[in-house]
């Protein structure tokens, strides 16, 4: 799977849970649950939820951090 150049060019984000406050980094992942660094939010499963208060994808939003 290749990338496209925009998407090799664009800075890695953070999503966090709108309910108990979690972050995913994509720099990071999640990889004890097989979620490796550098996996963009967009290829997280649809099916994956929250490690910390079990809620899905829907209740994440994007965050800017200084």
């Amino acid at each position: 799977m290749s990338q496209s150049s925009t998407e090799a060019t664009t800075a890695l984000r953070k999503w966090m849970c709108v309910v108990c406050g979690y972050i995913y980094d994509e720099a990071v992942g999640v990889p004890d649950e097989g979620i490796p660094a550098g996996t963009r939010w967009e290829d997280v499963p649809l099916t994956w939820t929250c490690p910390d208060c079990g809620t899905t994808k829907d209740d994440f939003e994007m965050i800017e951090l200084d």
